[in-house]
């Protein structure tokens, strides 16, 4: 019986040595195992960033010109100028003389009747021809406009005024003998005197109430 039970402890022994070697050998291998597991397949690379989309550009509402130059047309010419918002037929019984040295040519021309007079040397468009080779095909402008001054004393006045303006002429536009800046209208006085060019006529400006 001894040799029985001396037997089975030396059994039992070697079953204890048994699992305690499975032991350490589980705890070796298990790091490896997490290590393997943690380490794994390498995950895939990022997509390539894609650069963000430029916003639109802003709509432009403002106008090109080109509606502009279509419907601002007389006689198949398109026109150099549109007539201000200000514009108006005068009231006063505007005239324009034309001299050529101190002789008067022809009758003057009568500039009450509408708003504005195109002058040059266009005659399909030009209200006033001006014949001189050195004058341009849309010269100038005598535009009559309703605007607010003030007057002596200091009052407020609203009159319809005559202005002119230089359309961009090659050969210039004179107001008393001073060249105009084109395209900027200039107001105009009772007997100023205008020139177009290189022409030697003297175009002056009166009303039906200026003394001789």
């Amino acid at each position: 019986m001894e040799e029985g039970r001396f037997a089975r402890g030396e059994k039992r022994e070697r079953d204890e040595g048994d699992e305690a070697r499975s032991s350490r050998k589980l705890a070796q291998c298990a790091p490896s195992r997490r290590a393997q597991s943690s380490s794994g397949p390498p995950p895939p690379p990022p997509p390539p960033s894609v650069p963000a989309a430029a916003p639109p550009p802003a709509a432009n509402y403002e106008t090109s010109g080109l509606l502009a130059g279509e419907t601002n047309r007389c006689n198949g010419v398109v026109l150099k100028w549109n007539e201000p918002p200000d514009a108006h037929v005068p009231t006063q019984r505007w005239r324009l003389y034309i001299f050529k040295g101190d002789d008067p040519i022809d009758e003057p021309y009568q500039i009450h009747r509408q708003s504005a007079y195109l002058l040059g040397r266009e005659r399909r468009v030009a209200d006033i021809p001006l014949d001189h080779p050195s004058c341009s095909s849309q010269h100038a402008v005598l535009q009559f406009r309703e605007t607010e001054k003030a007057e002596d004393g200091g009052t407020r006045r609203r009159r319809i005024r005559p202005y002119l303006m230089d359309l961009g002429s090659t050969n210039g536009t004179y107001l008393n003998s001073q060249k105009l800046e084109p395209q900027r209208y200039v107001e105009l006085f009772e007997r100023d005197v205008l020139k177009f060019g290189y022409s030697s006529r003297d175009f002056v400006l009166l009303h039906e109430e200026s003394a001789g």
